[in-house]
């Protein structure tokens, strides 16, 4: 459990939930009374999205006066990311100067969590370098950012197509795709110029991906989708040749452009990956892992964090192998041999791996009927599971999902990479499904898109310490569920996977901090949680890349663990699981640092 006395609180604010009385978090009220403060939150928000159109789409928001969103894409040159950080400094100030006397206890909070959101943005700000991927990155292109990946998956599945409207949105869209890229190789260049470089290996990776992108325009992510998906609505032919026109007199030589620079880049490139090597590196890991983390604690004490809990996650590892009759060997080892285990591996062929598709489906389904054991509310949204696409699987994450648009049109979708389906023998994929899935992300995310009570700003920010902290104690409640009751070796993967997260934070910290190299951080996974060779490899590539995210898991799963059984200590055969899960979903996302200081307010109120 993490102690609340390590967290140093954020000044956007401890003082203001503090000053909120305990009865307030036995139930939030509505999201406020203040019509001003509303209009503030609706104000911003829209703002917001008229930076993002894909988000508008993705929200299914892109419609009425953002209906012109549709055809857009977000942009990428200098005068853009000028822009945004000038609207940061706005929105900040006008939240800043509203004035909180006389608002309800709820318009408080909402107001303290939408202010924070803008204090973290602008410290990234600060920085003229970087991008985003799974949260700050200081690469604007790698194998996790970039439009080059981002923006045909995004068409392909997110842009809908059911007119011809959408067909012709679509097409203006890929015509601003072109433009896109250009403007992410000039900022590269531009961060190249300031000695920030990926590593060799992250722009081998990058080179690989978009080398596959280089095949005839019929051949394409993009031309392929609109061409299969116009023909289905009967918008004839046209759409298909000129989305290939628009490839390749537009997308294809901006790629080939990229391409060519990171190529370039490549030849000055070194092998040491941590953030200590450039200029403002150490500045900007500090300020990622606050960002994501939602916590202030340091890197150093991030790092034992990790180890302390990685020591406690073994010890009952080691229990339940020997348990299982495996005596001989680390936990590692011993883990690296259930790994190898033929009847755990699905076949590496499109079939095996719809089968193991097929297999998480059901699990997702299994545990659906088994939620209200635990929860008042269901999030009224469908979720699935589905494989990454071929040609994003080898730099996408290991598993990952995407929360359904708020209009329930686009259901929540559970992603698994199968590029080598020993890197997800069968022991291993229940516990993912509800990480990512049912209890996990899609839940989570499910009930803030659907709580009435929540402004949308709010219903649609969110928070990795919150969000991912959440997702790992779904996993723990899975088991409490009784998931693993007939799968002993599934309650292996489930606690191999939460060691797997306590790892994550002494590798981060290990190389963005201690001078780590990429070799030292994928040892370090696969003798001490028995990890996959290849699967280590792919998640410490994305740690060099994403810097900090990986350490939300663990400091938000035990800041939910630590509110539940100080719960139970105070409320003995009085504790009520339904009651506790709705004092902690029904803020929607906070701060770490808030919701500690939300259970703690709950706890004090029941205990009366």
């Amino acid at each position: 459990m993490l102690d609340r006395r390590q967290f140093l609180l954020g000044s956007a604010s401890a003082w203001v939930v503090a000053a909120l009385p305990a009865k307030l978090f036995a139930a939030l009220p509505a999201g406020g009374s203040s019509p001003q403060l509303a209009a503030l939150f609706d104000t911003l928000f829209n703002e917001q999205l008229r930076q993002s159109p894909e988000s508008a789409t993705q929200l299914g928001l892109d419609k009425g006066a953002n209906a012109d969103l549709r055809g857009k894409l977000s942009e990428a040159d200098d005068a853009s990311r000028a822009r945004a950080r000038a609207l940061t400094q706005s929105q900040l100030q006008r939240l800043e100067a509203f004035p909180r006397a006389g608002l309800s206890d709820a318009d408080k909070l909402n107001l303290d969590v939408v202010t924070y959101t803008r204090r973290s943005q602008a410290a990234v700000q600060r920085f003229d370098f970087g991008g985003s991927a799974f949260g700050p990155s200081p690469y604007v292109v790698s194998q996790l950012s970039g439009a080059y990946q981002s923006v045909p998956d995004f068409l392909d599945t997110k842009h809908p197509i059911e007119t011809k409207e959408d067909a012709d949105a679509y097409l203006s869209r890929l015509s601003a795709f072109g433009k896109r890229l250009d403007d992410e190789t000039a900022r590269m260049q531009h961060d190249a110029g300031l000695g920030v470089i990926p590593p060799d290996f992250i722009l081998d990776l990058t080179i690989a991906q978009m080398t596959a992108l280089q095949v005839p325009a019929a051949e394409t992510v993009v031309v392929k989708s609109i061409a299969r998906r116009a023909a289905a609505k009967g918008l004839g032919e046209g759409y298909a040749r000129d989305a290939a026109r628009i490839q390749d007199e537009t997308v294809r030589p901006a790629l080939d452009r990229q391409l060519a620079a990171v190529k370039a880049l490549r030849a000055r490139a070194g092998h040491d990956a941590g953030m200590w090597r450039f200029k403002d590196g150490p500045a900007f890991y500090e300020t990622a892992l606050h960002n994501t983390t939602t916590t202030r604690l340091s890197p150093a004490e991030v790092h034992q964090f990790g180890l302390d809990q990685a020591k406690m996650i073994s010890s009952r590892l080691d229990a339940l192998l020997k348990a299982q009759g495996m005596t001989r060997g680390t936990v590692g080892e011993r883990m690296a041999a259930l790994y190898k285990d033929p009847r755990q591996i699905y076949p590496d062929t499109d079939e095996g791996k719809a089968q193991a598709i097929a297999y998480c489906n059901e699990r997702l389904a299994a545990i659906r009927g088994r939620l209200p054991r635990a929860f008042s509310r269901m999030p009224p949204y469908s979720f699935e599971v589905r494989r990454v696409p071929k040609q994003t699987e080898a730099g996408a994450a290991s598993a990952f999902s995407q929360s359904p648009s708020i209009d329930g049109k686009r259901p929540g979708l559970v992603y698994f990479n199968l590029r080598d389906s020993a890197e997800w023998p069968k022991f291993c994929l229940a516990t993912t499904v509800y990480h990512e899935g049912l209890p996990g992300h899609q839940f989570e995310g499910g009930l803030a898109l659907s709580n009435q009570d929540l402004p949308l700003i709010r219903k649609t920010g969110g928070f990795s310490g919150y969000g991912e902290g959440w997702a790992l104690y779904a996993e723990q409640l899975a088991d409490e569920l009784g998931m693993y009751d007939d799968d002993p070796l599934g309650r292996l993967g489930y606690l191999k996977f939460q060691l797997f997260r306590a790892n994550r934070c002494v590798v981060d910290t290990g190389i963005h901090t201690l001078k780590w190299s990429r070799e030292q951080a994928i040892r370090h996974f696969v003798e001490q949680d028995g990890e996959a060779p290849g699967f280590a490899a792919r998640e410490v590539e994305r740690y060099c890349v994403s810097v900090g995210q990986a350490c939300s898991y663990k400091l938000g799963h035990s800041v939910f663990t630590g509110l539940r059984e100080k719960a139970k200590a105070k409320m003995g055969a009085r504790f009520d699981i339904k009651a506790f899960h709705d004092a902690v979903l029904g803020t929607g996302r906070v701060p770490l640092d808030i919701l500690q200081q939300v259970g703690d307010r709950w706890i004090a109120a029941q205990a009366v």
